[in-house]
């Protein structure tokens, strides 16, 4: 949905709210008292859900969420109510909406950049982590774990070395591998997605390819997923595993091990068909680089090249 500018939105009168140091924000008053209902146990849910709803369609609201009173301590009540319900699962559609309702929220502060570094400095992704850690099949905890993702993968977004020094002391990157693992296909791609951005940093390279072990270990996981893509082809997922592997090769000790553990699913024509639309010019170019830097000979077909 695109969102309308704030100056179109005026029925219902407005109020301002800031604090004090940046630029004040404003929205209509229904959606302050929104705000304000999320401290309230009996009106929260309706606030969670409405809030939610509007949430693209003003951009301001992420600073008005952080600096009300109480705000950011609700949502976390809302998050960590569900951790008891995660082993044995007991978790209902009803109760993963609304939580997901209030990542939603989170997601929001976690991606304007006038309260991204305080979300961060808060260590608020910890709070999502147990239920990325979660391996229920059911639709309920699909859903929580996707939305979770959908938090990190606003924070990688941005591309700010902050939000990939402050994941890369967590265990963000064993619990993504894990989803890429064994997810759906929607939260694998986000998963993979978060991977690609936290490689695409300098540090994060680095880190990944500091030791043997730490790059095996996504080097398979990339592997498997390419294999399980002749099976159940995605394009938007190869993409993303494209791009990590062409940043592995990136790196020297990483471009050596890749010329013997890259699938040959990517080396001839299997994915050729998959590629072959001028919306995947891009993931062509990026595969064919990444043979390039491994020394191998590019097939001579579209697919490839």
């Amino acid at each position: 949905m695109q969102a309308p500018g704030l100056s179109s939105l005026t029925g219902g009168g407005s109020k301002t709210i800031g604090d004090g140091s940046k630029s004040k924000s404003t929205l209509p008053t229904h959606l302050y008292n929104l705000v304000h209902d999320l401290i309230d146990t009996e009106k929260r849910d309706t606030a969670l859900l409405e809030l939610s709803k509007k949430r693209e369609d003003f951009p301001d609201l992420a600073p008005i969420l952080w600096n009300s009173f109480g705000t950011i301590a609700a949502l976390l009540q809302e998050i960590v109510s569900i951790y008891p319900l995660l082993s044995p699962p007991r978790l209902t559609t009803e109760l993963s909406n609304r939580c997901c309702n209030a990542l939603a929220l989170l997601q929001c502060v976690a991606s304007h950049p006038e309260t991204r570094s305080a979300f961060l400095n808060a260590h608020i992704p910890l709070y999502l982590y147990p239920f990325l850690n979660t391996v229920c099949t059911y639709r309920q905890y699909e859903f929580l774990r996707l939305t979770s993702l959908g938090v990190i993968g606003a924070l990688v977004k941005m591309d700010d070395s902050d939000v990939i020094t402050f994941l890369l002391q967590t265990q963000i990157i064993p619990l993504c591998l894990r989803i890429m693992d064994n997810g759906s296909e929607l939260s694998k791609t986000v998963a993979t997605f978060i991977i690609q951005k936290i490689l695409l940093d300098d540090q994060g390279l680095a880190y990944i390819c500091h030791t043997f072990e730490r790059f095996s270990t996504v080097s398979d996981v990339l592997r498997k997923m390419v294999l399980g893509l002749v099976e159940q082809p995605s394009v938007r997922l190869l993409k993303h595993i494209c791009r990590c592997y062409l940043r592995l090769s990136e790196n020297k000790h990483a471009r050596d091990a890749l010329q013997t553990c890259i699938p040959n699913e990517l080396r001839d024509n299997t994915f050729a068909e998959d590629l072959k639309d001028e919306s995947e010019r891009l993931t062509r170019k990026w595969l064919q680089q990444l043979l390039r830097n491994i020394g191998d000979v590019p097939a001579e077909s579209e697919g490839t090249g």
